[in-house]
């Protein structure tokens, strides 16, 4: 793939947050997105069409996180006053709201049938909540890191965290068994190759390392970008051909997935970039930015 396949001419910008974007998601199908940020709001917007459709409030602090259920029907949201909001997209209601983390929570994810989420936070655990009890408790606390959770990921049967302690932990639900891979470096992003066969983290030593999913084996490394004291998105493109993420000096970088060889970089926006994620069929990213707008690039 060359490098005129990957995205990089600007089609949007998607202005609105007041300070910071902290993250920014496509949704299962790519036609919209969600931001949240440091103003405490969720943003819903057809990214395409550069349109801002609704804006969703009740955190008392920045939202960190966000996340959408694959028939667009629920999110979830999570940040700096320790709860994680289940809301209804349509209506902008709250749903539920789960407190028990004992810190600032950093990521949510939705599991495949939308019935629980996975909350980490800086209080070095995960937890599960059920989407469909009334229950407030977590259903299940995962809690052997010995430092924050920055990020999750989930299979049909795992859930993987990825922690400043420098592990990335995959936690075997059915059997409850604990595998653990230690990078030696603290991990702020861990996400899943579209295969489902290797899993990308992001260090705060400016290095992306691709594992291989069930041996743990380190298959590659990725540098050129810088990534010391922010916590940046990292992810594949939908082929799996290419690695790409934000740095703090706000660029953008695709590199190759077999030799880790730079085929893209540029200036996306005027300070960090917190988040980018990949159109799932087209070839077209968004990324965010600690200078408080979304971007959306197409080739």
């Amino acid at each position: 793939m060359s490098e005129l396949e990957v995205p990089g001419k600007e089609a949007n910008v998607l202005k609105g947050h007041e300070g910071a974007v902290l993250a920014a998601r496509f949704n299962s199908d790519g036609n919209y997105c969600l931001s949240c940020g440091k103003d405490r709001t969720i943003r819903l917007w057809n990214p395409h069409r550069g349109i801002h459709i609704k804006t969703y409030k009740s955190h008392a602090r920045e939202v960190r996180d966000v996340h959408v259920t694959p028939d667009n029907s629920k999110l979830c949201s999570c940040g700096g006053d320790r709860q994680i909001f289940y809301w209804d997209v349509s209506t902008g209601r709250v749903i539920r709201k789960f407190r028990g983390h004992d810190g600032e929570v950093n990521a949510v994810k939705f599991n495949e049938y939308s019935s629980v989420v996975v909350s980490a936070g800086y209080d070095q655990s995960l937890r599960a909540w059920d989407c469909r009890s009334h229950s407030t408790e977590p259903i299940q606390i995962i809690d052997s890191f010995s430092d924050s959770v920055m990020s999750v990921c989930l299979t049909k049967s795992e859930i993987i965290g990825g922690s400043v302690d420098g592990t990335v932990r995959t936690f075997d639900i059915r059997i409850g068994r604990e595998i653990s891979d230690d990078l030696g470096q603290p991990v702020n992003c861990i996400s899943l190759s579209n295969d489902g066969n290797c899993i990308l983290a992001s260090c705060l030593d400016s290095t992306l390392r691709l594992l291989d999913r069930t041996s743990g084996e380190l298959l590659q490394e990725y540098k050129g970008h810088t990534c010391k004291s922010y916590k940046l998105d990292c992810c594949l493109t939908n082929t799996d051909a290419h690695v790409t993420g934000g740095s703090e000096d706000g660029f953008i970088y695709f590199w190759d997935l077999v030799d880790a060889s730079v085929v893209s970089s540029f200036r996306a926006h005027s300070s960090v970039v917190t988040s980018v994620s990949y159109h799932p069929k087209d070839s077209c990213m968004i990324t965010a930015s600690v200078d408080g707008t979304i971007r959306v690039w197409k080739t």
